[in-house]
Formats: C-alpha cells, structure tokens, sequence
C-alpha cells in the first residue's frame, strides 16, 4: 500500500519539521553515517567497473549496485543533504522558517563530508585500491580526476538532473508502508540517474576523495592525473555540484508543494 501523493506530500512536511527540530550533534551524526553509507556504495561500484571494458555495462552495473545507498539511509533514518533539499516543502507549507531548513543543511552537509572523508580516507590509504595490482587505484584516480574538470556549468546541471532523480526517490520511497516498498522505490531513480552518469555531491566527496587520498600510496600512477587535486575538487566539483543538487531538488519540493499543498492556504 502506498500514500496518496498529497498524503506524501502532507507526510513528508511532517518530517521536514521533525529534521528541522533535530539537536544539532544529531544531525551531525546521522550526517556522518550517510557520508559512510555512500562511501561503501562509491567503493562497491569501483570495484565492481574497474575490470569493465564497455563504459554502460559498467555503468549499468554501478546503477544496480549504489542504487540501494538511499534505501539504506532511509531505512536507517540517516540524514542526507541531497535528499533534505525536500524540507523546501515544510518552508512552503509554513510548518518550519528558512532558516531552520538551512540550519539543518548546513549541519548535515558537513556531517556527509566528516563521513565521506573518514570512509575514503580508511578504503585509500589501507589496501583497498591494490585490487587488480594498483589498477583499482589508477581506476578510482582517473574517475575522480574526471568529475573535478568537468566545466563548471556542466557539473552544475548534472547536478540539478541528478537532484531530480534523488529527492523523487526520497518522496516516492516515503510514500510506502513497509520496508521492502521503501527500498525498491528509492532504488529506481537512484539507479537511473547514476546510469546517466549525473552527479550527486555527496557521492563525489568519496569518489573524489578516494581518489586523492590514493595519490600517496600509489604516487607513481597518481603522476598521470595532473587535474587531481584539492583545489580542483572544491571548486570543479563541490562547488557547482552541491548548487545544482540544491536547485534540483528545490524545483522538486517547490512541484510537489504547488501540485499537492498550496491550495489548502486559500480561504475557502
């Protein structure tokens, strides 16, 4: 069984009030865990590719793999950024102020970053990129490298498109009764969006940073990825990433909201 999509969206500007309301180490915390999550996801689907000649084999197979992250975060209560840009709906709905909303991004932004790093930081520098004789290494340099020096505006609007995808997923999952139904439904626009090879700034952080974090113990491969580094990572990744998340799912919480919310504020 599943809730009407005005039922989600009336659920779902309940939770936003109760993330808004969230203790600050709370949400640092449960931020933290999801960066992990998404660390492990980012790890599976490397290793999983890096032997993959066909580049849509490969990213049909990271698609089905880190498709279940979400599912995972939500089925756990984790707070994750890209799907907290849905608390737009509370702010229109007048259940919770901008600056709660921003409050709790703020929080759960550098928690996924906390988690992202200690999980990318502990998979680069302990032994996990030696599979294939360093070649899962020169893999996961080259995929961040490519994610760090893209133009800015394209990392800006796959963002945005990948955002789409993920806060669809976030309130078609929130929609479900059982736990089964939650993760199928946050799987599938997971899987469509990372297929299309759209960018998702949490997943980035560990993608980019394995990769970095790489460079050390495989330093003489690293010498072939000159665009690695951490400059390149906050300003042609983070940066324009994490702003095209926020557009997109802002523009899906605003849809869902004008569709499904606005007209219980007009007097009858």
């Amino acid at each position: 069984m599943l809730l009407t999509p005005k039922e989600g969206a009336e659920n779902y500007s309940d939770i936003g009030c109760g993330k808004a309301a969230l203790p600050v180490p709370d949400m640092l915390v449960a931020g933290i865990m999801s960066g992990i999550v998404l660390g492990f996801c980012a790890a599976v689907t490397n290793m999983a590719a890096f032997t993959i000649e066909s580049a849509s084999a490969a990213r049909v197979l990271s698609g089905v793999l880190f498709g279940f992250g979400l599912g995972i975060i939500i089925l756990m209560g984790f707070e994750l950024f890209t799907g907290n840009t849905l608390m737009v709906i509370s702010v229109l709905d007048k259940k919770i102020s901008p600056a709660a909303m921003l409050k709790n991004w703020l929080w759960v932004y550098i928690g996924n970053f906390i988690g992202s790093m200690i999980f990318s930081f502990l998979a680069a520098r302990f032994g996990w990129p030696g599979a294939g004789s360093g070649a899962l290494a020169e893999y996961t340099m080259k995929a961040a490298q490519s994610k760090m020096t893209m133009p800015f505006g394209n990392a800006f609007v796959m963002g945005i498109l990948c955002n789409i995808m993920v806060t669809a997923g976030v309130f078609i999952s929130l929609e479900a009764k059982d736990g089964i139904s939650r993760l199928a439904l946050a799987w599938a626009p997971v899987m469509i969006f990372v297929v299309c090879g759209f960018n998702h700034s949490v997943a980035d952080m560990s993608y980019c940073m394995m990769g970095l974090f790489a460079r050390v113990p495989y330093a003489q491969a690293a010498a072939a990825f000159t665009g690695l580094g951490w400059g390149n990572y906050f300003l042609g990744n983070m940066l324009p990433v994490t702003l095209g998340n926020i557009v997109g799912g802002a523009a899906v919480g605003w849809a869902v909201w004008f569709c499904r919310l606005r007209h219980r504020r007009r007097p009858q």
